[in-house]
């Protein structure tokens, strides 16, 4: 029944502005239209990430479920963990709309919503209201007008921190001016410095300590990964998320849509995420957690997103040209795959493709 949506479904919700189907896709979960997805335990596919337990790798990312609107119903789906956000401390309506294009024939989307979001306040309510069992991160930023964006961050640290099972510092999204200088190496020491402080300040009082992630754009040179890789290290950091989406336009069909400012997702990028999640599993060495987000559309770029280095691995805007039924198909597809390669447990793949991505030029 769920994959109905991309005969009937998906047609139906092109035929509307690309927001405002996504409003029409989180009021179908809340709804409850949408069926849960029963699928059979694979022990092949859980594993112990910073220490939390993952049923299956792969998550939904941040910047659907953007409110707190849905993340039990998104679990239902075959996720084994979903990340709300990006979420602000003050409601903020982000960039003018059009601000979504969907590019059909490259698989890909562009946006440019700049952390368009209800603020901490609202989606705190929804998140304690929720009777979620599963893991949910929460996706933190700052607001456009903030006259101090590390301040932002800690006060995503502390107001979250009852419902988090981990959180992730979005410094990368191109969509707000200047975010993406906090990659910058003493600007990174300096935020890594203040939110690690009020997670170890919080984790002494809750008696618990939620790991917390970075997200890094893709869009780095060699040097800048250098650098992230060195702070990264040099902070009691408990992992990584590669990457954001890119200000590349290489190799699009549609070049009208092309010509739209934002971040570009989807299909397209593949190649230059997974090649920078290999570059940094290089510099970070085997131990950091990554997750692996960019362009993942099935089982078997789920799979290689893991052979690059990644340990768990998000999507979103492949969903949004394959339904709400991809995350079922990829789970079980996962399993065919390990079936097929004889392992008994995904980890063991891990690693096993990492010279290849590293090595290419992307």
């Amino acid at each position: 029944m769920i994959d109905a949506f991309k005969l009937l479904g998906k047609r139906g919700l092109f035929l509307f502005d690309p927001e405002a189907a996504h409003g029409l896709s989180i009021t179908a979960l809340k709804s409850g239209l949408l069926p849960a997805c029963s699928l059979p335990a694979d022990p092949r596919l859980s594993q112990t990430v910073a220490g939390l337990t993952f049923a299956n790798p792969l998550g939904m990312a941040a910047g659907y479920d953007k409110n707190a609107e849905v993340p039990a119903a998104l679990l239902r789906l075959g996720f084994g963990f979903t990340e709300i956000g990006t979420v602000t401390p003050k409601p903020q309506a982000g960039n003018p709309k059009p601000r979504i294009f969907r590019l059909e024939r490259d698989g890909a989307v562009i946006n440019r919503l700049g952390f368009n979001n209800e603020g901490h306040a609202a989606a705190l309510a929804r998140l304690q209201a929720a009777k979620i069992s599963g893991i949910v991160g929460v996706n933190i930023g700052a607001n456009k007008d903030s006259e101090d964006r590390i301040a932002d961050y800690v006060a995503g640290i502390r107001t979250f921190y009852s419902v988090a099972r981990y959180f992730t510092a979005n410094i990368s999204s191109p969509n707000t001016p200047g975010l993406r200088d906090l990659q910058a190496r003493d600007s990174l020491n300096q935020l890594l410095s203040a939110v690690l402080a009020a997670r170890n300040a919080e984790a002494a009082k809750a008696g618990r300590t939620v790991p917390v992630f970075l997200k890094i754009a893709p869009d780095l040179t060699p040097e800048g990964m250098d650098d992230i890789a060195a702070e990264v290290l040099s902070h009691a950091l408990d992992g990584l998320i590669v990457s954001n989406t890119t200000l590349s336009r290489e190799g699009l069909s549609d070049q009208t849509q092309a010509k739209e400012a934002g971040g570009l997702s989807g299909r397209p990028l593949f190649e230059k995420s997974t090649a920078v999640l290999a570059g940094m599993r290089k510099r970070l060495g085997p131990d950091l957690p990554i997750i692996g987000v960019g362009g993942v559309s099935s089982a078997e770029t789920t799979l290689e997103k893991i052979r690059a280095g990644a340990d768990l691995v998000q999507l979103y805007s492949c969903m949004v040209y394959e339904g709400p039924g991809l995350p079922a198909r990829i789970v079980r597809g996962l399993s065919a795959l390990l079936d097929r390669e004889g392992v008994a447990s995904i980890r063991e793949l891990r690693d096993s493709r990492l010279d290849y991505w590293a090595d290419r030029k992307v």
